[in-house]
């Protein structure tokens, strides 16, 4: 009985070991995700920055066109 408790035993920890190291793999390719979307979001801000200036429209023009519901033209 002892033998299999040792068994047992070893492969809880061995499992442990397992979900520890895929858990910091996850957080570490969690990281690199959150990176890549905040670069994203930055040049699409940076793009949208560019196509106000070269826009004739004032802000608050831009700024109702894109809070407009495109559901009540509907």
């Amino acid at each position: 009985m002892a033998g299999i408790r040792i068994s047992i035993d070893e492969k809880i920890k061995k499992q442990e070991e397992a979900v520890f190291k895929a858990k910091e793999k996850y957080e570490s390719e969690a990281k690199k995700l959150d990176k890549l979307v905040t670069k994203r979001r930055e040049l699409e801000s940076k793009e949208l920055v560019k196509a106000f200036e070269k826009s004739k429209r004032s802000l608050q023009e831009v700024l109702d066109f894109m809070n407009e519901d495109p559901e009540e033209d509907e």
